[in-house]
């Protein structure tokens, strides 16, 4: 599969390889849901594609310095996605056969190495700034970024309107990124809690 890159690409990544926020978001818009629908097709899960894509866009951040040495970025881009799929997926057989071993006795309940992997510490800071917001918004968000509900069906669950699930869901973000993020990983923190809304 190709990716076609972004007209201004090589604008986007000089600004990301200097920590601009708002570029290192475009460029997750641009290449996001292009990528999202490669990886779901190889694990037929959205759960798993946001978060193989996610954590693909986090690595990007944390090494974005060396943004500058990639020569053809989408295909890099791929490939790292690529990469990311098949260990999220080598991982989850792994504990699948591990818990099969568990109940039958063969072995003691142990931890899972995870992947070397710098997303799950910020998606640990994340849940616990999601846990410190106002009832009403946690739970608005929860049902959006979690539950994958659009914000019409929030709306008619919840009997408010689609401008109230929308300021909710703002207001959390702010909130979210301003607590869990710091000028380190604001990027990464951003991804993390942006849906690829792939249903």
């Amino acid at each position: 599969m190709a990716i076609q890159p972004l007209a201004n690409e090589k604008a986007l990544l000089a600004d990301v390889a200097k920590g601009e926020e708002r570029a290192f978001s475009e460029l997750f818009k641009g290449y996001g849901r292009p990528l999202g629908a490669f990886v779901l097709k190889i694990t037929q899960s959205p759960e798993l594609t946001e978060e193989i894509v996610q954590d693909a866009f986090v690595k990007i951040w944390m090494q974005r310095e060396r943004l500058a040495e990639i020569e053809n970025f989408s295909a890099y881009l791929f490939i790292l996605c690529r990469n990311h799929t098949f260990a999220a997926l080598k991982k989850l057989a792994s504990e699948r056969l591990k818990a099969i071993e568990i109940e039958s006795g063969l072995l003691e309940e142990m931890d899972m190495e995870g992947l070397d992997n710098p997303a799950e510490a910020l998606r640990e800071r994340i849940e616990q700034a999601v846990s410190r917001l106002p009832e009403q918004q946690q739970r608005v968000y929860r049902m959006s970024r979690y539950q994958r509900m659009k914000h019409e069906e929030i709306a008619a669950e919840l009997g408010i309107s689609q401008q109230t699930v929308k300021k909710h869901i703002q207001l959390a973000l702010q909130f979210i990124r301003r607590e869990a993020g710091d000028k380190g990983n604001i990027g990464a923190v951003v991804i993390l809690t942006t849906s690829l809304m792939l249903r």
